[in-house]
């Protein structure tokens, strides 16, 4: 009789643990952020490799700490917001000699990508702070030397002299829906996440600059609403297809002569999507492309007087995609990242236009991380697991060896130290959130840094299904796909089907990644009795240029075809009901 008490007394425990499995509220999702699991903010590695900044949140604000890579202690907290009147900080980076902090705070947004923002400098040995200017501005950021900090306002180009306070105005020009200096245009910041438009010289003699003239584009107005009685109105500019772009100039600026010089080019361009500075003093490498984007000089200037050449060009049948893996190495080479043999991979080229391919397979280099010269490796995460995966790799330069470094399937995200000898790495899949771990270059781990086990053992207080992965097999393609099944699913039913697609050009939703407070949307959707499914049609990315670049000039039909050869596929699923099957989503 006892063990039967016993017995039933352990049921009646168990039993409320498993009715206490409670479904997902908009208030959840919206309102309480309950599916927002903790993260490593303001990763920077420090100048020595052997060191980390963070930012991390305290009671009283946030505060700038520094850690070492070779265990994550905390060393000592750089900077706290609680000791001054600083509600958040947005971003943050330091003087070459890391003793200065260049603070971003109070940022408004501008469109997608651009921004203003309140900015301060802190001496961390002396705990002064003193704001940079009386005005919000954008893309303030230290000289080489740490004297000077150069930011735009007002579409002008400005420079600060830190210790005298000096303020020169190196253009003067700027005026709205007009002319801008060292910041892009809309065209710019939206197809080819430019915004700063501007760079420092590695000795900090010369600072380059992009000069857009948006006068002859057409004007867009659009109302917004703010909440007043009336909207309000803004006008900018904005090319649509077939339109007049900005006139786009490349300016170098030498900041003892206080003088700019243009960089003429004897060929007309369309469009410069990516300026940078070599090793040698005074050498600015210049991308240049036509509208159709499928042709792109690789141009080296000189920032003294003006004069340049096409080191090479790179053609494409279909586009050229822009990145910046372009890298400057110590024995003037440098590493260059391209899709001409069908897939994006790495190659190691010169500047008499010698060019070795190190890496090489169908599949994809999907970051680029940096080269030992030492060691002569270099380190890249690449989709080697599978088009939905992402893992870390090492490869050999003189003997093209190559070393997986990532353990687990999933999203891998790696954050290398400078000198590469450390990296932390962020391993996340579909149904798990991301734990972060720092690892030696050779892959040993040497902490966990959060693994969200809290936050996974919360999660378990949720009625969840499992994200499933397939391929869909049409005349034309291949597609990868997910679907969310309700958490009571039987197959002898018939579910209503949601479909979710952003399909645009190298774009990818189906990925072994977590997908934050979208996915559990799609979770409380399917505790409501529908599944919930996505496809990534031809144009997106992961598998190739030719899978990716098909859709060039003809946007729009292929991505639609997949798309309904996969709804049908999916009402011929005796388990889905063909006729209440629909589809949202956008960017093709």
């Amino acid at each position: 009789m006892k063990k039967l008490l016993t017995l039933l007394l352990a049921i009646l425990i168990i039993t409320p643990t498993f009715a206490q499995k409670r479904d997902i509220t908009l208030d959840d999702l919206w309102q309480n952020y309950t599916f927002y699991p903790s993260y490593i903010g303001g990763f920077n590695s420090m100048n020595d490799g052997e060191y980390y900044s963070t930012i991390e949140k305290t009671e009283k604000g946030q505060e700038i700490i520094k850690h070492q890579f070779k265990d994550g202690k905390k060393v000592r907290t750089l900077f706290s917001s609680a000791d001054f009147d600083i509600q958040r900080i947005n971003n943050y980076t330091f003087s070459d000699d890391e003793k200065l902090l260049l603070l971003s705070t109070e940022t408004e947004k501008i469109y997608r990508h651009s921004s203003k923002s309140a900015y301060y400098i802190y001496n961390i040995f002396t705990d002064k702070l003193k704001k940079l200017t009386d005005d919000k501005v954008m893309y303030a950021t230290f000289s080489p030397n740490g004297e000077k900090v150069a930011y735009v306002f007002d579409n002008n180009l400005y420079i600060k002299n830190i210790r005298s306070e000096k303020i020169t105005q190196v253009t003067t020009d700027g005026k709205k829906n007009h002319i801008i200096n060292g910041a892009s245009d809309w065209v710019y910041e939206e197809e080819f996440a430019l915004v700063r438009s501007f760079e420092w010289s590695k000795n900090g003699d010369y600072l380059a600059y992009y000069k857009f003239d948006e006068s002859n584009v057409k004007e867009f107005s659009m109302d917004l609403f703010k909440g007043g009685l009336y909207p309000t109105q803004e006008v900018f500019k904005y090319p649509k297809a077939g339109e007049d772009n900005s006139v786009v100039k490349i300016y170098t600026y030498n900041v003892k002569e206080a003088q700019s010089t243009f960089i003429y080019t004897e060929k007309d361009y369309e469009y410069f999507p990516r300026i940078k500075w070599t090793n040698s003093p005074g050498k600015l490498v210049i991308l240049a492309m036509n509208r159709h984007q499928n042709e792109l000089d690789f141009i080296v200037a000189n920032a003294n007087d003006g004069s340049n050449k096409i080191l090479f060009t790179e053609k494409d049948k279909y586009y050229i995609d822009i990145n910046d893996n372009l890298t400057f190495l110590p024995e003037d080479n440098f590493i260059w990242t391209s899709e001409k043999d069908g897939f994006n991979h790495v190659y190691l080229k010169d500047f008499e236009g010698g060019e070795i391919q190190i890496t090489k397979g169908d599949w994809e280099v999907t970051s680029f991380h940096g080269v030992d010269s030492d060691k002569m490796e270099i380190y890249y995460t690449s989709t080697e697991d599978g088009s939905i995966n992402r893992s870390l790799f090492v490869q050999n330069l003189d003997t093209d060896e190559k070393r997986k470094l990532s353990t687990n399937l999933g999203t891998n995200s790696a954050s290398f130290s400078n000198g590469l000898k450390y990296y932390m790495n962020s391993i996340s899949t579909a149904n798990s959130a991301p734990k972060f771990t720092l690892h030696k270059a050779d892959g040993t781990q040497l902490k966990v840094l959060e693994d969200n086990a809290e936050f996974e053992t919360k999660m378990e207080d949720f009625n969840l299904s499992e994200k499933e992965f397939f391929t869909i097999k049409t005349e034309d393609a291949e597609l990868n796909a997910w679907m969310i099944k309700p958490p009571d699913f039987d197959k002898n039913k018939e579910y209503p089907l949601y479909m979710f697609l952003y399909g645009g050009p190298g774009s990818q939703q189906v990925t072994n990644s977590f997908g934050w407070t979208n996915y559990y949307w799609y979770q409380m959707l399917a505790q409501k009795g529908y599944i919930v499914a996505c496809v990534d049609n031809r144009g997106t990315g992961g598998k190739g240029a030719e899978f990716k670049k098909m859709t060039y000039k003809e946007l729009g039909k292929y991505e639609t075809i997949d798309q309904i050869n996969a709804a049908k596929y999916f009402g011929s699923l005796p388990y889905i009901n063909a006729n209440r099957i629909g589809i949202q989503g956008w960017s093709y």
